[in-house]
């Protein structure tokens, strides 16, 4: 009985699973579709190039967001302040 019980549940195990586009992820697909509207020389390079960078990044381990936070934080640093130094507040006198 506790098996039929857990095997309505496992639906719930696959919905976080990330959308794929063959053996890639599913962004790809968007340059695969320009491609397809604008066969062009220049758009088919733009493809490949990406599938191949998408590639590479999985072989390393990273989704796309990972390695979009992972670059950020090369390109920032570690430290980063919990707010901006334009959203802090001022002192004023009103009087």
């Amino acid at each position: 009985m506790a098996e039929i019980e857990t095997e309505g549940d496992w639906h719930w195990r696959n919905s976080m699973k990330p959308v794929r586009f063959f053996a890639l992820d599913a962004r790809v697909a968007l340059f695969a579709l320009l491609f397809i509207i604008h066969m062009r020389p220049w758009t088919l390079g733009l493809f490949c190039l990406v599938c191949i960078l998408f590639w590479i990044l999985e072989r390393k381990g990273l989704t796309f967001d990972a390695a979009i936070r992972s670059f950020r934080t090369w390109l920032l640093g570690r430290e980063r302040p919990g707010y901006l130094w334009i959203r802090r507040r001022r002192l004023h006198d009103y009087g």
